[in-house]
């Protein structure tokens, strides 16, 4: 069965008019069970893990500062979230749910989190919507407790990785793959183990073959035994900050790329939400419902 981390605390209350669509983690579950892909059985509500997981991957004098609310205003502009101990136990909800999707694709071939690839979080700050890495975070378990010993991460975000390259720079157990707006955020790039940068307005086509191509080439490789998938929307040419011009079907291409390249070579997978800004928040929900639809297709 597809299993599912959800909360209700996903879809944290921020002030009228900003730019993040937090709406988006209510109405994405209810989307999904409308139309039948799932039911509430396939849906968990993630256990939180202890700080130890947490201290795995952030400096400790970091996630000090941040448990006791002491960002400076600087820190907090940073992250792009009015700081709140709410705002904390999300993101660690959130962790914790990719951790526990990625446990059920052990034994599924395939786990879920409805919220998750926060990647623009540091070893020691958070910048871009990003706390908490929960990509890194996850790798970081799965191996000390002898989950996978080569964790591969697929970051197709239209936003490069940054804070995730940063964890993992002398890191040889994961391969960090970054496929991003090469003009977009963050303006300084950090070193991923393979950074593909796009031109703007990049279509369907050139994007799917470049993605086919560096994916086979990884694989030739790294002998992963376990992938960890962020699979952000932003790459959709109705976005207002990607700046490429993916249709929506391209972005199905994309996700079936991952999904059947895992399920083909038996990696077990796990993917999160990462990001989408579409005005219309249709469009990023039809996005992101497209690669539930296909888990359930591949896998089960």
């Amino acid at each position: 069965m597809l299993k599912i981390a959800y909360s209700t605390i996903y879809a944290h209350h921020l002030p009228a008019g900003h730019r993040f669509p937090m709406e988006k983690y209510a109405l994405l579950p209810q989307q999904l069970m409308y139309e039948g892909t799932v039911t509430e059985e396939n849906f968990f509500d993630p256990t939180e893990f202890g700080e130890e997981v947490i201290l795995s991957t952030h400096q400790p004098a970091y996630w000090e500062k941040l448990k006791k609310l002491e960002l400076s205003k600087s820190e907090i502009r940073k992250t792009g979230f009015p700081l709140s101990k709410e705002l904390v136990d999300r993101e660690v909800k959130i962790l914790s749910g990719s951790i526990q999707s990625a446990l059920f694709a052990k034994e599924h071939g395939i786990g879920m989190n409805i919220a998750g690839g926060t990647h623009h979080a540091y070893s020691d700050r958070g910048e871009g919507f990003c706390l908490l890495n929960d990509l890194a975070v996850t790798a970081n378990y799965l191996i000390r407790h002898q989950h996978a010993s080569r964790v591969l991460i697929i970051d197709l975000d239209v936003h490069q990785g940054n804070g995730t390259a940063e964890i993992f720079q002398n890191i040889k157990e994961v391969f960090t793959f970054s496929m991003h707006g090469q003009s977009n955020y963050p303006m300084h790039k950090e070193k991923s183990d393979l950074d593909v940068g796009l031109p703007d307005n990049i279509e369907d086509e050139e994007y799917l073959y470049l993605l086919n191509t560096h994916l086979n080439q990884i694989l030739e490789g790294f002998e992963a035994d376990f992938i960890l998938y962020q699979s952000g929307v932003d790459v959709l040419k109705t976005d207002k900050l990607g700046k490429l011009a993916l249709s929506l079907d391209g972005v199905k291409a994309r996700d079936q790329i991952v999904l059947k390249l895992a399920h083909q070579n038996g990696i077990p997978i796990m993917c999160c939400m990462g990001g989408g800004y579409s005005p219309q928040i249709k469009d990023i929900i039809d996005a992101h419902a497209q690669v539930y639809r296909l888990a359930q297709e591949i896998f089960f």
